[in-house]
């Protein structure tokens, strides 16, 4: 598998990014959902990836710059038929490397307290983050769980 800067023209990554942010809202209650779409994803502030298992896109992944020290994980979305093969972790651990590059301290995300979204909570909680406080604009809601993991 490799990964390369995502490009948000491409046909395949629209496409998984547009199950990603379906899926998640149809997971969620109204107002609680927090994927970001295609046109949020192309913020400055935004670095996305993709990850490929030869011309097959297996993934995608991305960190939003909150501060000179905080970021954040977003659009963690893995293809169904690749899930449980190591691309999650793959492209977990170079967001990881990523913010860690660029001087990140703190990594933080938000995802649903639903029971589609276990998988999810675990497999962060297998790479070392915690439950915390909301962040940045994200306020309490019965519908998110906070993690964080603090970056050495």
């Amino acid at each position: 598998m490799r990964i390369i800067e995502g490009d948000l023209g491409d046909r395949r990554v629209i496409d998984l990014l547009q199950i990603h942010v379906t899926s998640a809202r149809a997971q969620t209650a109204p107002g609680s959902a927090h994927a970001l779409d295609l046109a949020g994803l192309k913020s400055s502030e935004i670095s996305i990836w993709t990850i490929w298992d030869d011309e097959t896109l297996v993934g995608v992944g991305a960190l939003k710059r909150l501060s000179d020290h905080h970021g954040e994980v977003k659009s963690m979305h893995t293809a169904q038929a690749m899930r449980g093969k190591g691309a999650g972790s793959t492209m977990l651990r170079h967001i990881i490397a990523a913010a860690k590059a660029a001087g990140v301290s703190r990594l933080s995300l938000e995802t649903g307290s639903w029971e589609y979204f276990d998988p999810a909570r675990r497999f962060y909680r297998k790479h070392g983050f915690v439950e915390c406080p909301p962040f940045a604009d994200y306020v309490l809601d019965p519908n998110s769980v906070f993690m964080s993991l603090a970056l050495t």
